[in-house]
């Protein structure tokens, strides 16, 4: 390294030799010379790196900078007789060096010869000492050869490391020996060793899910990130023993492009990785959110004019390098797997036809000509997949083969009717379907058959709501269909799985996922573009026309179920009839059950729960029922009112109660009470007050079916009810599913909450029987006590801003609409506000999207009036008082 830097690396890099010589060996005026050089070295670095100084110069330097201070060190405070090795091990052994980086140290110490000096346990730990109070962040082992050689037979990852030792002081004879005695082939023979580490890497990819699409990526240690570039170059020196990525063109397991390419990808991740921990501050590795913004525009992204357009483009970025990197990890570990084979047992071998093979149980192309002369092989490759579930994967020259002919995936190749004939044959297959259009996306074969795919390829989307990259999420759609398809899965898609065996013709739900958020990012309705980009695809295909329509339909009406379940009142037939409008057939209905539920199911793995399952069944039940319904005979407001009564006094009835005391007990109620509780609801509530001894009254109930608990308040009305329920929930951090909040003529309420734990799932009895109790107090009392304020969490603060707020009249009432980031405390915050404007809630819908929370409230004035404009702009700026933050890119450092 010090050659590499040459002899003018201490001038440039700001490091005085003769004033680190005269450093006293006083430990506290050490640590305080070496840290100020540090900080001058630093910021020294952090100014090249400013000005566009190569990337790779900059680490080495970092890494030779801290060498010279732990030298300096070392000078100063080990004065013994007896051997010693100091080497450098992982990135510090590689001269790679970060902001940073932990400072990795081996001291090797010998095992025979003079007894040890006794003063030398004391004078490493000062040393230790010394460097931590210089910031350098040592991370160290004291160690014999005899030591290291059993350490390194227990642990893969521990001879990775001592592979990559370097000398730093002594002579270099102990560290000579420990080489020996590990290096091959005297511990872990390179087969070993190469199975080891690739198990290795299959758990740490299994810790990030497997993808590289999270949106708070691990760029050293998730799937794309450098750790799997190291991987590369640790079993390239193990196997071939050598220590550039050049050897492996030499070798022909890389051309000379994709050598470039890789370096190009490590180079990227070094500046975005050195950028990180500058902005950062620390040895982060994640991309959070926080920090999102602020990267954007180091890397040339305007923040101010394109907002999260930049940080999605900036992420886009990201996003594809790390596929890049995957793609070539996957390719090349395979090639060593395959060179490896040689020795051990071979697996099958066969001719599948003229134009592929097996070879050792992986398929491959039998001309490495064969792409040129027949191009649509690029797409029976996969189709032979499928048919072949036997194959384990596909070779790595083969695949080499796929890349270097993309270019073959033309406007004529896209026509081709073979080819797509072939494509939809791969839809209607009976396995692998999911797993060959992930292969597909991989190989970057889908992007090129589909060019507006290609453009969703690492998209994200700067929000809490879509965890996985568009991409990703489509394939992951896909995934869930098949799930459903074939019964898997049955405790989260059981009304899916029974709807999807009334469907035919499934590959009408794959073609539909592949399009429906094709247009993402492109500006407009996706909705409306997608379905455009899915009809000039489907009319080319082989396709009955019903189904091709079909195809487009569901593209474009893919949100229609989902948002009419959530945001709209279901239980409100005219909310029903209207969804029905849209939708005409039960043809239709099955088909957008299923793509809902698996669209949604894709979005987050937190997403999906009992609580989505049964607000779209229910829904799919009402459309049904009204479908198979004479238009003349569909239910309108007041037969659903009459059908709620009946089914109310039909279920009382049978425990016992007269219809002329549930009557009684109704006679109060407004009539949207029937609209807005279900029957079922209805009688619980009704026999609750029927066998109350007084009020207020707060009882719950669990529904397991929905994964929810409900709790019914009953009480006389005033005007901070709402808000001492609502505070009660907050601090004890429940999720408010839904809220039916009803005021009987005679000022009672009739308010039923639905409620999930904030783990997920109803709550604990002894949870609900506490919430009970404190609000049946707190009720009784009429005490309305704001919740003290409290931090937004970590994770939320890039995505706080300006409240959507609509205050509009609604009748005689006034109708308020408010959309926000959703946070600790926001319901409270709201239900206070109403209070300070002496408003009255008659009626609230609850939904919450991920982190969004979209509520309606009904409201009048203390008179039951609508609210003046005055009162109306009063209420907004009392609203946004509590709901408005500003989005910082900086955070308090509180933990989400």
């Amino acid at each position: 390294m010090n050659e590499r830097l040459g002899a003018v690396a201490a001038t440039r890099y700001c490091l005085d030799f003769q004033a680190l010589a005269a450093l006293p060996p006083d430990p506290v005026e050490l640590a305080g010379g070496l840290k100020a050089a540090r900080e001058a070295a630093d910021r020294e670095l952090s100014a090249r790196f400013q000005s566009g100084t190569d990337i790779r110069e900059l680490v080495h330097a970092r890494a030779w900078v801290l060498e010279q201070l732990v030298l300096c060190a070392w000078r100063h405070l080990i004065q013994v007789d007896i051997e010693l090795d100091l080497c450098a091990v992982g990135g510090f052994g590689r001269g790679e060096l970060h902001p940073h980086s932990d400072l990795d140290l081996l001291i090797l110490v010998s095992q025979t010869g003079a007894q040890p000096d006794q003063t030398l346990p004391q004078d490493l730990e000062t040393l230790i000492q010394v460097l931590w109070d210089a910031d350098l962040h040592p991370g160290h082992s004291v160690r014999t050869v005899s030591e290291c050689v059993i350490e390194a037979e227990a642990d893969v990852g521990v001879a990775t490391n001592l592979m990559e030792s370097r000398l730093l002081a002594g002579s270099g004879r102990l560290l000579s020996a420990m080489r020996s005695a590990t290096d091959p082939p005297a511990l872990w023979p390179a087969a070993e060793f190469f199975a080891a580490k690739c198990a290795e890497q299959d758990a740490r990819h299994a810790q990030f899910e497997d993808t590289i699409y999270n949106l708070e990526p691990n760029i050293k240690e998730g799937p794309g990130g450098l750790r799997d570039l190291q991987m590369i170059a640790w079993v390239t020196r193990r196997h071939f023993s050598t220590a550039t990525l050049h050897g492996l063109v030499e070798r022909g397991f890389l051309s000379e492009q994709e050598h470039d390419d890789l370096v190009a990808n490590r180079d990227f991740l070094w500046s975005l990785r050195w950028t990180l921990h500058e902005v950062a501050g620390r040895a982060e590795e994640r991309l959070l959110f926080e920090h999102q913004r602020r990267l954007a525009a180091a890397f040339g992204l305007d923040v101010d004019g394109l907002g999260n357009a930049a940080v999605e483009q900036f992420m886009q970025r990201y996003y594809r390098c790390a596929m890049q990197v995957a793609r070539l990890n996957e390719r090349l570990l395979q090639s060593f797997d395959e060179e490896l084979l040689a020795g051990r047992v071979h697996l099958p071998s066969a001719d599948i036809d003229r134009q592929f093979r097996i070879h050792d149980g992986y398929l491959e192309l039998a001309d490495p000509h064969a792409f040129v002369e027949r191009p649509e092989l690029l797409m029976r490759m996969f189709l032979v997949l499928s048919e072949h579930p036997e194959i384990r994967g596909v070779r790595a020259a083969t695949i080499r083969l796929v890349r270097e002919h993309l270019y073959l995936i033309d406007e004529h190749f896209r026509q081709n009717p073979e080819v797509l004939q072939m494509f939809l044959k791969l839809l209607r297959s009976p396995r692998l379907v999911y797993s060959q259009l992930a292969r597909m996306n991989r190989y970057g074969v889908l992007g090129a058959l589909l060019p507006a795919f290609a453009d969703i390829t690492g998209r994200m989307q700067f929000d809490l709501f879509h965890v996985y990259t568009v991409d990703q999420h489509t394939l992951f759609v896909i995934r869930n269909l098949r799930r459903i398809a074939l019964g898997k899965h049955e405790h989260q898609f059981r009304h899916a799985i029974d709807t999807m065996a009334r469907i035919e013709r499934q590959e009408v739900l794959y073609l539909a996922a592949l399009f429906h958020d094709i247009a993402k990012g492109r500006g407009g309705d996706h909705s409306e573009l997608g379905a455009e980009d899915a009809r000039a695809f489907v009319d080319c295909l082989d396709l009955a026309e019903e189904d091709r329509d079909l195809v487009v339909w569901l593209v474009r009406e893919h949100l229609l179920m989902s948002r009419t379940s959530q945001r709209e009142d279901i239980s409100d037939p005219v909310v029903v009839n209207r969804f029905i409008e849209r939708v005409q057939n039960r043809r239709r209905l099955d088909h957008l059950l299923v793509l809902t539920t698996a669209d949604i199911a894709a979005t987050s793995p937190r997403l999906w729960n009992s609580w989505k399952d049964s607000l779209l069944w229910e829904l799919y039940q009402a459309a049904v029922d009204t479908l198979e319904r004479a238009p003349e005979e569909r239910p309108d407001r007041d037969s659903s009112v009459s059908e709620t009564r009946q089914e109310g006094l039909e279920l009382l009835a049978t425990e016992g109660m007269p219809d002329a005391r549930s009557a009684a007990l109704w006679s109060a109620l407004p009539e949207r009470a029937f609209l807005r509780l279900d029957a079922d609801q209805l009688a619980w509530a009704t026999r609750s007050v029927d066998r109350a001894e007084g009020l207020p009254l707060v009882v719950y109930r669990h529904l397991p079916d929905k994964g929810i608990s409900e709790i019914f308040v009953h009480a006389e009305d005033f005007a901070g009810l709402f808000a001492v329920v609502a505070r009660e929930l907050d601090r004890m951090q429940l999720n408010v599913l839904a809220a039916r909040v009803i005021t009987s003529h005679d000022g009672k309420s009739w308010d039923v909450f639905q409620l999930m734990a904030s783990a997920g799932g109803p709550l604990l009895d002894s949870d609900a029987a506490r919430l009970a109790r404190i609000l049946t107090e707190q009720l009784a009392a009429k005490a309305v006590r704001p919740l003290p304020p409290r931090p937004v969490p970590r994770r939320l603060q890039p995505f706080m801003g300006r409240a959507e707020i609509r205050i509009a009249p609604s009748g005689d009432l006034t109708c308020v609409e408010m959309a926000a980031t959703d946070r600790p405390g926001l319901l409270s915050a709201i239900a206070e506000a109403l209070v300070k404007c002496d408003v009255q809630l008659l009626d609230a819908r609850i939904a919450t999207f991920g982190q969004r929370v979209e509520d309606v409230f009904l409201v009048s004035d203390a008179g039951g009036r609508a609210l003046t404009e005055q009162a109306c702009r009063t209420l907004e700026e009392e609203l946004r008082g509590q709901l408005d933050v500003e989005p910082s890119l900086e955070t308090s450092g509180e933990s989400a």
